[in-house]
């Protein structure tokens, strides 16, 4: 058996394209060189110099709230950023140097032929309810998740060359694989912990603690208003208590929808911490009482957005329609009116400036006539010359559904539907709750729909890419591509990343030839931060919110339960 040190990987998790300015993370390979400095504020850290304090609160904006918090079957961004201060998992991962480093685990072993994992646990972790976290949760956790009933195709996908989990003793667990997979240790690892004693009773996909979570982590639910915020406070029974500890008393998230109204309660001091929109940097925060306030960040972060093709339907299932749907979206006008130029134009599920991410795939032109051209070549004409294309006694007509929390989804949608118009296509926008897209999307229920990907520095297409995921899963547009699971499949049991790439870059070549996806842009994070919080810094990842902190001058809120 030996010790490993691995470089972490995350899932993909699901984001509305509001998130692309909620949310602040940042691509593996853009960490110092894309730091940008903005009139003396943006900064590459703030505050590090000083020795962190406890206490204070950290109010943010949740742009959309999730169904629930449950971390086998969320599938949303917005429950994993609040689910990773209430769950534990064995291993962490270092913010700067993206290595699994000890958490619960305090210590494991990967043997040579990469089947079998071995995780020594801590002995003095509790749940927030005080009960001792074993290795009898850590099998429960892994078991529940595989279970045939528990809704997690998203996250089973990891796990499915993972045969059993094995209790050596009360604080050791062995993990046997079928065959070798590059991610073992990191999906194994960063696997969230949930306390059998708790969610072993009932309905667990519709189980009450989804929303009354019980966990291991810093902090616990104190209080969930639907439609206007989460409390989070300490965990009383939180085994760590060094420098690693997160500082604040308490962690708030209030619900705001509206990007106008998320920047009014920053700037009277109601929130501490917010993305805005480029428009809303250019025009709303350059001014000097502004500047006085606040820190900007800008840094690339690694998510795209895209308009995913329901190829279940008739008008989608032709890659030649698919195409001239891409070449219909003016992307660069939108890059430069919606943007302000702060986004990149992609082409692939994988991040630009990557070693995955194959940049000799040319960015396909706004092209109308390259686009007619198309249509006409799949059978789409206007035969009964009524303006609108049609094959079949069908018209060309569908709906495109996206989150109604986000001006910026509506105008790309706008722009889009407009110059579909002109080529005789009619297109439907429909704005929906964050939750109610979800349910749409996850039962196939839709034409067509904008949303995002937030995704690691280190992928795996299988979860939104393989055909297996098409019909329960993340591959919810329904992509079937026999050569493209062949190479996602030799992916994930090769150890050599340069090996992986070739496999990687082929598969792209085949997803920019089919179009499932018209890809949109890769956008920068614009970071708002108020003055009074420290320990700043920006990571691979983007921001680590466990290391902020408030010196106790400038603290504002001194209640605490604890």
């Amino acid at each position: 058996m030996k010790v490993i040190k691995i470089k972490t990987v995350i899932i993909g998790v699901l984001i509305p394209l509001v998130l692309l300015f909620s949310c602040a993370n940042i691509n593996l390979d853009l960490v110092n060189s894309s730091q940008v400095e903005l009139s003396g504020v943006g900064l590459s850290e703030f505050g590090v110099d000083v020795s962190p304090e406890q206490g204070d609160w950290l109010i943010m904006r949740l742009s959309a709230e999730m169904p629930h918090l449950n971390p086998l079957t969320s599938t949303d961004a917005y429950s994993s950023l609040v689910n990773s201060w209430l769950f534990d998992s064995l291993l962490d991962r270092n913010p700067a140097t993206l290595e699994l480093e000890p958490r619960v685990a305090h210590k494991w072993e990967v043997s040579d032929d990469h089947l079998i994992y071995t995780f020594y646990l801590r002995d003095d972790v509790l749940f927030s309810d005080g009960h001792p976290l074993t290795a009898r949760d850590v099998k429960f956790t892994f078991d529940k998740l595989m279970d045939p009933l528990t809704d997690a195709p998203h996250l089973k996908n990891y796990f499915i060359d993972v045969e059993r989990c094995e209790v050596v003793d009360d604080y050791t667990v062995k993990y046997y694989c079928k065959k070798p997979y590059y991610q073992h240790p990191v999906m194994l690892g960063l696997l969230e912990i949930i306390p059998e004693h708790i969610y072993g009773k009932g309905d667990f996909n519709n189980h009450p603690n989804n929303r009354k979570p019980i966990g291991s982590g810093p902090y616990m639910l104190s209080e969930w208003q639907t439609g206007l915020q989460l409390v989070l406070k300490r965990n009383p029974y939180y085994w760590r208590k060094n420098e690693k500890m997160p500082h604040f008393d308490r962690i708030v998230y209030q619900v705001i929808l509206d990007d106008n109204a998320s920047l009014l309660k920053l700037r009277r001091g109601e929130l501490d911490a917010l993305t805005i929109r480029p428009e809303d940097l250019l025009r709303r925060v350059n001014s000097e009482k502004f500047r006085n306030q606040f820190n900007i960040f800008i840094y690339p972060r690694p998510a795209y957005s895209y308009i995913g093709w329901n190829m279940r339907r008739k008008v989608f299932s032709d890659s030649r329609v698919r195409k001239a749907l891409t070449m219909l979206l003016n992307r660069r006008k939108i890059v430069e009116k919606v943007y302000y130029g702060m986004a990149e134009i992609i082409e692939s599920p994988f991040m630009p400036n990557t070693p995955e991410y194959h940049s000799g795939l040319s960015i396909i032109p706004f092209s109308p006539d390259g686009a007619k051209k198309l249509l006409e070549e799949a059978g789409w004409l206007d035969s009964d010359r009524d303006g609108i294309r049609d094959k079949d006694g069908e018209k060309f007509y569908f709906e495109v559904m996206t989150t109604n929390a986000n001006p910026v989804a509506e105008k790309i949608l706008t722009i889009f539907q407009e110059d579909l118009a002109r080529v005789g296509i009619v297109m439907q926008i429909r704005l929906l709750e964050w939750a109610s897209l979800l349910e749409r999307v996850d039962s196939r229920n839709f034409d067509a729909v904008l949303m995002g990907w937030q995704m690691p520095p280190d992928p795996d297409p299988y979860q939104v890419w393989h055909s297996s995921q098409s019909e329960k899963g993340s591959n919810f547009v329904g992509f079937v591509n026999k050569e493209a699971d062949e190479l996602i499949e030799n992916g994930r049991v090769c150890f050599d990343r340069e090996e992986r790439i070739r496999l990687y870059r082929r598969f792209q070549e085949i997803v920019y030839e089919e179009q499932p996806y018209t890809f949109l842009f890769a956008p920068k994070a614009i970071l708002v931060v108020d003055k009074r919080v420290h320990g700043i810094r920006i990571y691979p990842f983007g921001v680590y919110e466990r290391e902020w902190f408030v010196p106790k001058s400038l603290q504002k809120y001194t209640y605490s339960d604890d």
